[in-house]
């Protein structure tokens, strides 16, 4: 359903993300489909769930929030869904302030949330209809039919809730947040306590969301699943939003290499010629382990594989590996010193 979003005036973004030292520059977007300046939640025994945050999302992208439990997640997507009250802030979705606009502006937005909060004596058909009504719109059959196809309930349409496995019941969940044909969908913690096999039929059908146009943000401990579906990556800890950047280019900038060696001769210790790289024995000494930053000037595997040679160390086969979106993000938010983002650089200069 086409909506005409209502213009309003938008605060200059202050960008600035820290962790101690280390910023990053969150680019304002010119028409971003969500917009949040200054958002923060205090509760009265004086706990800071969400310190003041800004972000914005852009339309019809999959943004994964990833944070511990108790980084402000849950506080962020209630926030905006005018589940928890704001202490400070502004929220526009679509243009429409959630304050101001409510009824606007949460008629574009869906939630599923971790628990289900359901009649579970009721069908999967009348519970996701009644969801629809409950944002004043006519009923539409043809919808709710498409909604449950593409979500494999069909066949279970006039099944009650309570008889549905816990999977099932997770794709109703989704149904009803479905219902009323959102331009914003929020996923809190989707795929949890799911299988293996329905998790990645979720993602396959958050990815064909995204490409009807609707705008995706969720929250999820699998950080697999932001690294397979997310096109940028939000990372929250202790209430504050410290990092927000394109996935790609956040593994470019903050990914390290690992360089493997397969020796020829098992050694017993590092010799004192290589005290300079950042060297590890494995396997009783059959593995000598590099790793580098790929954003340094000098990488070093050049030299180290040159002094290897001239002390006689030979190797059958070596192999690379790049960190993982679960390395990045531990070393974030467990990072004892401030990390930096470094210019983009080669991935290797020796």
């Amino acid at each position: 359903m086409a909506r005409q979003a209502k213009k309003t005036g938008r605060p200059r973004a202050n960008n600035k993300r820290h962790l101690g030292d280390f910023f990053l520059m969150q680019p304002a977007l010119s028409n971003p489909v969500l917009s949040i300046r200054g958002l923060s939640k205090s509760y009265k025994g004086g706990l800071q769930a969400l310190k003041s945050t800004d972000l914005d999302i852009n339309r019809g992208e999959i943004f994964a929030l990833l944070g511990p439990n108790g980084a402000g997640k849950t506080t962020l997507i209630n926030a905006v869904c005018g589940i928890v009250t704001p202490t400070t802030g502004r929220i526009t979705a679509a243009g429409y302030d959630t304050r101001k606009d409510y009824r606007s502006a949460r008629s574009l937005i869906g939630l599923v949330p971790q628990e289900m909060h359901v009649d579970i004596f009721e069908t999967v058909w009348a519970v996701t209809s009644y969801s629809r009504g409950l944002f004043g719109l006519p009923p539409n059959k043809a919808h709710i039919e498409q909604v449950l196809k593409d979500l494999s309930l069909w066949e279970k349409k006039d099944e009650k809730i309570q008889a549905l496995s816990g999977g099932m019941k997770r794709r109703v969940l989704i149904a009803k947040a479905l219902a009323h044909e959102p331009e914003i969908l929020f996923l809190d913690e989707p795929t949890a306590g799911v299988d293996v096999e329905l998790r990645r039929d979720m993602w396959a059908l958050v990815r064909k969301m995204r490409d009807r146009g609707v705008t995706i943000i969720l929250t999820t401990h699998y950080i697999e699943e932001a690294e397979e579906m997310a096109d940028r990556v939000g990372v929250i800890a202790k209430g504050e939003l410290i990092l927000v950047e394109d996935k790609a280019t956040l593994m470019k900038k903050l990914g390290k290499k690992l360089l493997t060696f397969n020796l020829k001769d098992r050694m017993a210790t590092l010799p004192a010629e290589l005290k300079e790289w950042d060297l590890a024995l494995r396997d009783s000494g059959a593995i000598l382990e590099y790793t580098f930053d790929t954003q340094a000037d000098r990488t070093g595997v050049a030299s180290l594989v040159r002094r290897m040679g001239e002390l006689g160390i030979g190797f059958n086969d070596l192999d690379t590996k790049t960190s993982s979106l679960e390395d990045i993000f531990v070393s974030l938010v467990h990072a004892p010193k401030p990390a930096t983002i470094a210019p983009e650089a080669s991935d290797v200069r020796s």
